[in-house]
C-alpha cells in the first residue's frame, strides 16, 4: 500500500511536543519529508527527529526560530530553501494560548498572542507561498481553534489570534488558487495535549459531555485530518473550515 505523503516534503511549525510532534510522526510514517519547527533548539527534539528519520527512512530536518522574531523567520526560510527541496505543504501549527475574562485581558499578553498565533505564520506563509508558486502547487493547513468560531468565555484574546488566521487562510486560498494552491483550516476542539494536564477533573468531563462522541480528541485526530488535506486525495478541496470536535453545537457549548 503507497503512503499517503511518499516523497512530500512539509514544513509543520511548533513541534516540541503536542499535536506538532504527533504531525511529524504521522507525516514520516506515511514517506513525508518534514521541516520540524521548534522555538528553541533542545537534544530531545534533535533526538526525536532523528529516531523518526532513522526509522522511516525519510528526511527530518529541525528548524530553530521564534516566530515573534522578523529577522530569524527570514533567516529560517532561506535556510529552507537552500536544501532545494520543492515545498509540498505547510501546516501553520504552532501558537500559544491564554485564558483571561476580557476586562482582565492586558494589552502585553494580548500583542503576545497575535504575534504568535496570527503575526508570525501571516509572515512566514507569506514566504513559503512564493515557494510554492514556483512549482505551482502546494497546500497549506493552518490550525485554528473552535473558539475562533463559538466565541468561548474567557478566549477572547486567543479566539480572536486564532480567528485572525482563519480569515486569512480562507483569503489565500482563494489568492493562490491560480498558482495551484490549496490553502484550508482544522478547528480542534478540547484535545488531549501537555496544555491540558492542569485542567481540573471536572472541567474535562464537562467538555466531554458537551461532545457528541463524549470524548476529548487526541494529537493523532488532528494530524491525521492535517495529512488528508497534504495528500493528492484532497486536491479538490480548499478554502475549507473543518472542525475536529467530536461534534459540538452553540447549545451544548453554552449549557455547559
Amino acid at each position: 500500500m503507497s503512503k499517503l505523503l511518499e516523497g512530500k516534503n512539509i514544513i509543520v511549525t511548533g513541534t516540541a511536543r503536542g499535536m506538532g510532534k504527533q504531525m511529524v510522526k504521522t507525516f514520516a510514517e506515511n514517506g513525508a519529508n518534514v521541516f520540524a519547527h521548534a522555538r528553541r533548539e533542545t537534544e530531545e527534539h534533535k533526538a526525536f527527529c532523528k529516531e523518526l528519520e532513522e526509522a522511516n527512512g525519510v528526511q527530518i530536518i529541525p528548524v530553530y526560530f521564534d516566530l515573534r522574531d522578523e529577522e530569524a523567520v527570514k533567516e529560517a526560510v532561506k535556510s529552507i530553501r537552500g536544501t532545494k527541496l520543492p515545498i509540498d505543504g505547510l501546516v501553520n501549527n504552532a501558537g500559544i494560548t491564554y485564558n483571561s475574562l476580557f476586562q482582565m485581558t492586558n494589552m502585553e499578553e494580548l500583542r503576545n498572542q497575535m504575534e504568535v498565533n496570527f503575526f508570525g505564520p501571516f509572515l512566514f506563509t507569506q514566504y513559503i507561498s512564493k515557494l510554492m508558486i514556483r512549482n505551482k502547487k502546494g497546500s497549506i493547513v493552518s490550525i485554528s481553534s473552535t473558539a475562533a468560531l463559538d466565541g468561548n468565555s474567557g478566549k477572547s484574546a486567543y479566539g480572536a489570534s486564532k480567528a485572525a488566521l482563519l480569515t486569512m487562510t480562507m483569503c489565500i486560498s482563494e489568492e493562490l488558487a491560480v498558482s495551484g494552491i490549496r490553502a484550508n483550516v482544522i478547528c480542534p476542539g478540547v484535545t488531549s495535549t501537555d496544555m491540558l494536564a492542569t485542567m481540573p477533573d471536572y472541567i474535562m468531563d464537562i467538555q466531554k459531555e458537551a461532545t457528541f462522541l463524549k470524548k476529548v480528541g487526541a494529537p493523532a485526530d488532528i494530524a491525521n485530518t492535517a495529512m488528508y488535506l497534504l495528500s493528492d486525495r484532497s486536491s479538490y478541496i480548499t478554502g475549507q473550515v473543518i472542525r475536529v470536535d467530536g461534534g459540538i453545537t452553540q447549545y451544548d457549548k453554552r449549557q455547559s
